[in-house]
């Protein structure tokens, strides 16, 4: 989400702490990140990846670090400027250029830099367990090989096979797809296997 707008004109523009902010990007900058301007404000990257922003409001400025939860923070400088909405980003708050530690922020950047790319972990949607029909239940019990084949079955084949039973009206149905079905259980075949 690159604006239009140039580094050098956010720059340019009156706001409060503008000379600390403009120390911040000397900072930013002597650290070999690359400038630009992202949802409104300076951003900079490395590798491609968003390493920090600089933003200033009435009461203060800082930099915020995309991904300063995985930072170790030692000093104790680093805060969730909105806990509950934002999980990885967070802010080193000043209220005053004097508080800028050249030092102790070059420390925090390089830092930023040297993160592994976090691996990103898909979502995995959990079915519900498998409903197995009183029919089926029932044949377990008169007949434990019947469970026992039915067990080692992969849950995707053990759901096709209930839900073919259960999904039947009458009970006559259910019976007369579990007669068809045991033999295939017991050979450890799934439901469709036979249109495969």
């Amino acid at each position: 989400m690159a604006s239009k707008t140039s580094p050098d004109d956010w720059f340019a523009q009156e706001r409060p702490f503008s000379d600390a902010l403009l120390r911040l990007r000397q900072l930013m900058q002597a650290a070999g990140l690359t400038e630009t301007i992202k949802w409104g404000m300076p951003c900079y990257t490395h590798e491609g990846r968003n390493v920090a922003g600089l933003g200033a409001f009435k009461a203060h400025f800082g930099i915020w670090f995309f991904e300063g939860a995985r930072l170790v923070d030692s000093d104790g400088l680093l805060t969730n400027a909105q806990p509950g909405k934002t999980q990885m980003m967070r802010q080193m708050r000043f209220t005053d250029e004097r508080e800028i530690k050249p030092a102790l922020i070059k420390r925090y950047l390089k830092e930023a830099m040297a993160l592994p790319p976090e691996k990103k972990k898909k979502a995995v949607k959990s079915k519900p367990p498998v409903k197995i029909p009183t029919e089926l239940a029932d044949a377990f019990t008169a007949d434990p090989e019947l469970k026992t084949a039915f067990s080692a079955l992969s849950p995707s084949c053990q759901r096709e096979y209930a839900e073919h039973i259960g999904e039947a009206k009458k009970p006559e149905t259910r019976e007369r797809r579990l007669g068809k079905m045991i033999p295939m259980i017991k050979a450890g075949l799934g439901l469709n296997d036979k249109y495969r």
